[in-house]
């Protein structure tokens, strides 16, 4: 069987010949940061992909300015996916819902999100250690402690970052949990234990084995 996706973007190609132009699948980076698309996963890091960046933070120079939870200047069914990394752990635990009913909102009828998160299952391993202020490992910010991953990074919090709050978590259980309370039909998780994180790809249309294969080997850390 075919990938829904691609036969999607097939589709909108065709429709757009007619008409003399060309377009390509957009994605949207949420929460993106001083980021672009090749901070992003391998798949959407392509000339295949459109990136359309979105931020709370003006300062970052984003396509969009906006949050997760009101995500106004983005259009209904607009996006062929979401891309959000380091994102949702940001939001109050009854702001989670309002944030993935805004994901699915943008997303076209067969389109699919990719969300990374820290891991609490991981982290908490090690704060039963007693390690709760001991490197857990080194970032080009410096050591991370999990005390910066539950609550936020420490040294942007204290140059008066706020954004950088944690205020909610998750296990593999839980954000799989969530992303189908949202509609996601098709979801599937990764937990990395050694670095402390978690992957969640969640598609609005239901995917074959196949399909939901090829869409990880894409967009998963190998």
């Amino acid at each position: 069987m075919p990938s829904p996706f691609a036969t999607a973007s097939t589709r909108r190609e065709r429709s757009d010949s007619v008409q003399g132009t060309t377009s390509m699948p957009k994605f949207l980076h949420v929460g993106c940061g001083p980021k672009r698309k090749d901070r992003t996963t391998p798949g959407f890091n392509s000339p295949d992909w459109t990136e359309i960046r979105l931020d709370i933070d003006a300062r970052v120079q984003p396509d969009i300015t906006g949050s997760m939870t009101d995500m106004a200047g983005v259009p209904s069914g607009s996006v062929d996916a979401v891309f959000s990394s380091h994102n949702i752990e940001h939001l109050y635990p009854h702001e989670v819902p309002i944030a993935l009913a805004e994901f699915t909102r943008v997303l076209t009828e067969d389109g699919f999100a990719v969300i990374t998160c820290p891991d609490l299952q991981s982290v908490c391993a090690l704060i039963a250690q007693d390690k709760l202020v001991d490197p857990a490992y080194t970032s080009p910010a410096g050591p991370i402690a999990p005390i910066d991953i539950v609550y936020g990074h420490r040294a942007a919090l204290a140059r008066g970052n706020t954004y950088m709050a944690h205020r909610c978590g998750f296990t593999r259980r839980v954000l799989a949990g969530e992303l189908r309370a949202a509609g996601f039909r098709s979801v599937a998780t990764l937990a990395r234990s050694k670095a402390f994180d978690l992957w969640a790809l969640a598609s609005k249309a239901e995917l074959d084995q196949e399909t939901a294969g090829n869409l990880v080997r894409q967009h998963f850390p190998r």
